[in-house]
């Protein structure tokens, strides 16, 4: 499972036009789902995304979680994130799981980032979105739960 978490003062999100969800400060989280993950995977990430420690202190070090600064997250399905390009132009999925699997496993993460006690608003599976953002710092992470990078 693959994930991109930004830190953002703002967010919303639209589907045909239609304001679906808006929230900040936060994080924003694009996640997809392998072919191989389990719910072992979502577990992994929703935790340490949980407590991954992005915004800054009192100090100006980037020392707190978004649990500690009272903020939200919002979970946007992605399989693109599992694009390979590296035998041509055109992204091959192969790696991306398939839809019935993915939309399993993107609820138990949003499940387990809930189970923290944070709020999680949601984008909507297998929907033509606009997403809007104002990413703060900028702070960007790439995650893996298979720790690949």
């Amino acid at each position: 499972m693959r994930a991109v978490v930004q830190r953002v003062s703002r967010a919303q999100f639209a589907v045909t036009g239609e304001l679906v969800g808006q929230f900040g400060p936060g994080l924003m989280v694009l996640l997809a789902v392998g072919h191989d993950d389990t719910e072992a995977d979502p577990t992994y990430l929703a935790e340490k995304i949980a407590g991954l420690r992005v915004f800054e202190d009192a100090q100006g070090k980037m020392n707190l979680s978004v649990q500690d600064v009272g903020g939200s997250v919002l979970a946007v399905s992605q399989f693109t994130l599992y694009g390979d390009v590296r035998r041509g132009k055109r992204p091959s999925f192969d790696a991306a799981a398939t839809p019935g699997k993915a939309g399993q496993l993107y609820e138990f993460f949003v499940e387990q980032i809930r189970a923290t006690g944070l709020v999680c608003e949601t984008g909507r599976f297998q929907e033509m979105m606009q997403v809007e953002l104002v990413n703060e710092g900028p702070v960007t992470i790439l995650l893996d739960s298979g720790k690949t990078f």
